[in-house]
């Protein structure tokens, strides 16, 4: 039986890994995990997120690179550091960086 549980973060929202060290902007939510089997075998056993939680899609950025990841919620941490995240592809989706998140250009569905 799946669970019927509401996202923690929203769009806009910066975020950071509970484990590893990279921060991102949510741009997109699955309620629950919609990856490829083989993204989700790839995860070593005693690591893999339950599938029944939402997954968050990220602008994410580290000390080296910027990227797009793809993390669930069990995974995640407000980030309260305060600082804009750097995304090159971040004014496709946002605004500019207001009272500690970005806001959206657009209506998403």
């Amino acid at each position: 039986m799946t669970k019927n549980k509401h996202a923690k973060y929203h769009l806009g929202q910066i975020v950071r890994h509970r484990k590893h060290p990279f921060r991102g902007v949510v741009f997109d939510v699955d309620a629950m995990f919609s990856n490829s089997d083989d993204w989700y075998e790839a995860i070593p056993e005693e690591a893999r997120p339950a599938k029944d939680q939402p997954f968050y899609h990220l602008l994410a950025e580290n000390d080296q690179s910027y990227y797009v990841a793809y993390v669930s919620e069990q995974n995640l941490l407000l980030d309260t550091t305060g600082e804009p995240i750097d995304h090159p592809d971040l004014h496709d989706l946002f605004g500019d960086f207001t009272d500690g998140h970005y806001p959206l250009h657009f209506q998403m569905n």
